[in-house]
């Protein structure tokens, strides 16, 4: 009997593989970068065959690694840089055009005329996302625009868009299946996450043919099975989502209320509000969390903070503070507090819930005795300040109270930090056993439509506390440290205009 399930992990720098065994441990991996691709400032992309060749590498260099057989695998479940937009030609399977990377920002003017054109309310209502280049939508529409005839080809049935679990998908399976999950539709901006269907309005704005999308299925069902050739035998896939998703999946968020936080270079915090599409006035996204099987969709309010893990590497790269991150934690604890400094790293804007784009990094409340020891404190406390900032809106627009946070990223490691944030929260942190929960997530939702686990009740047992941060901070001092924060903000916002 197959003893275990592998994830694909297809990130934006690198494509992982995982295997894990049926109490959710991890066993093998592998992982490879891919190149990234900047034709013009401002412009990101990838090649997709890149994204295929390292992922099916991985795969089999994992299966290797543990001395096991594709037989040995029960499913497979895939998890992806979300938004990223591929068009390819179905019969060939050749792309028309490289990947366009979420980060990709080409197509800031067309986002632009659709703001202008008064566009915004109805795709936020339908979609539970604001017009941007971030997402998919004005990316198929560019590339139907700029490749050459292909707008007429895509009408004609000739061509295929995904994002990148659709294209894992399409080669997994020899061609033989064009299809995307829940998650990973509802951030394309052309989805009506209401009514669990491509959205006429928004293809006909866009001018984006029906005949190009692929099928929309759930986030945990058998889509098919890979062809033979790739890892030696058959094998079912049985599991789609985008990375945030399948991450709050991976940590078990399956109660409403429940939220988690990864630190990565920015911040993503998912809050599950149940099988209810929470809006947001306070400029968070409402998104579909997954779907398992044939139970209702689940979704989720989430939050991006544009610089977390960012602002460290600032301090290492440009100012020359640290020589490495893992020095923040004792350099931090050094100093009872930052003197009455705060660093504000909106280097590239600020993210929700302030959605500015003209804001820019501050530092404000030096005096003659700030060192560095302040200024590196400051910097980690604006992480936990930004998660909080997102918090708020979340559980306002939700209705729900944050019972805790569980938290997963390379800086959930710092235990300084984590205290300060369940201080400034003044709400449990639990950093779990596991923190690869993106690929676990997967994982779950492949093993689950395969009855290779049971039910979400099963896979919650399986999630293992390493560290519980409980707050220790008065309700004065963080309100107090708070509005510090809030008026440090308003300093940095618009400060590019």
């Amino acid at each position: 009997m197959a003893s275990y399930i592998l994830a694909l992990d297809q990130g934006t720098t690198s494509s992982r593989a995982i295997l894990f065994d049926r109490e959710g441990r991890l066993v093998a991996t592998s992982q490879e970068e891919h190149p990234q691709i900047y034709p013009r400032p401002g412009w990101v992309e990838h090649n997709p065959a890149d994204l295929w060749r390292t992922q099916r590498d991985v795969a089999r260099q994992t299966l290797q690694k543990a001395g096991i057989g594709a037989q040995d695998v029960a499913a497979l479940g895939i998890t992806n840089q979300r938004e990223t937009t591929l068009i390819w030609d179905r019969k060939t399977g050749e792309p028309i055009y490289n990947a366009i990377v979420w980060q990709c920002r080409r197509t800031a003017p067309m986002c632009e005329d659709l703001k202008a054109q008064g566009h915004t309310e109805m795709i936020r209502a339908k979609t539970g996302l604001v017009i941007d280049a971030y997402f998919s939508g004005t990316k198929v529409a560019w590339l139907l625009d700029n490749v050459p005839g292909s707008r007429e080809r895509a009408r004609r049935g000739e061509l295929a868009f995904g994002t990148v679990d659709t294209w894992l998908l399409w080669n997994l399976t020899g061609g033989r299946i064009h299809a995307t999950d829940v998650s990973n539709a509802s951030r394309t901006m052309l989805y009506n996450i209401h009514d669990n269907r491509w959205d006429d309005d928004i293809l006909r704005l866009l001018d984006v043919p029906r005949a190009l999308l692929p099928d929309v299925g759930p986030s945990s069902v058998v889509y098919g099975e890979t062809d033979a050739a790739i890892l030696g035998a058959p094998v079912p896939i049985g599991g789609l989502a985008g990375d945030q998703q399948a991450a709050t999946f991976g940590q078990a968020c399956f109660a409403p209320g429940m939220a988690k936080n990864t630190y990565g270079t920015g911040c993503f915090m998912l809050m599950n509000t149940g099988e209810r599409a929470a809006e947001s006035p306070g400029g968070l996204l409402t998104t579909l969390a997954w779907k398992v099987g044939d139970d209702a969709p689940v979704y989720a309010l989430e939050g991006s903070v544009f610089v977390a893990g960012a602002a460290v590497q600032w301090l290492r790269d440009e100012l020359k503070l640290i020589q490495s991150s893992a020095e923040t934690e004792h350099i931090a604890a050094s100093t009872p507090d930052t003197g009455g400094v705060y660093v504000v790293p909106a280097f590239v804007g600020l993210g929700a819930p302030y959605w500015d784009g003209f804001a820019r990094g501050t530092i404000v409340g030096l005096t003659r005795g700030s060192g560095r020891a302040h200024i590196v404190r400051a910097t980690l406390e604006a992480i936990a300040y930004q998660v909080r900032d997102v918090a708020e809106v979340m559980m306002r627009d939700a209705g729900l109270k944050l019972e805790k946070l569980r938290v997963d990223g390379g800086a959930s490691a710092n235990d300084w930090l984590m205290q300060f944030q369940a201080d400034i929260l003044g709400a449990p942190v639990e950093r779990p056993a596991i923190v690869e929960t993106t690929a676990l997530g997967a994982a779950y939702l492949a093993g689950l439509a395969v009855g290779f686990w049971q039910s979400a009740q099963e896979v919650a047992s399986q999630w293992a506390l390493d560290r519980d941060f409980e707050p220790a901070m008065s309700a004065d001092q963080r309100d107090s440290l708070y509005q510090g924060w809030g008026r440090a903000v308003e300093r940095a916002r618009g400060w590019a205009r």
